[in-house]
């Protein structure tokens, strides 16, 4: 099977929290307070599941370590892309996309990526 993603995905095992999402027409879903497991990470997106059910095309700010120290500390805007209900009872993995990543934080994922396996 050929590969379509443009940039290679790492599994992860971080954890992250979503409070707010929003919707670029000012629409807003406030005080969600559900964690969520961050299941791998590429340049491009990340891979998350969670118990809570987020709604497609919504978007959310985040921020992950993937290193030991603080520069390798990312902030960023993420907007759901895809939601498929698990096989495990009450479990939804997502797909997320990076909006707006500048490039020079390239580096970081670089570095992830050699310290990790890929999936």
């Amino acid at each position: 099977m050929e590969e379509k993603r443009k940039y290679k995905r790492v599994s992860a095992h971080l954890e992250l929290t979503i409070s707010n999402l929003f919707k670029q027409d000012n629409l807003k879903v406030e005080h969600i307070d559900s964690p969520i497991t961050v299941t791998d990470v590429s340049k491009g997106g990340i891979g998350f599941t969670s118990k809570a059910i987020f709604p497609v095309g919504y978007y959310f700010n985040a921020s992950l370590q993937l290193g030991e120290n603080e520069s390798s500390n990312l902030f960023f805007v993420a907007k759901i892309v895809r939601c498929i209900k698990s096989k495990d009872e009450g479990i939804y993995n997502y797909g997320c996309e990076l909006v707006g990543m500048p490039h020079i934080f390239d580096y970081i994922f670089d570095e992830y990526e050699k310290q990790h396996e890929s999936i």
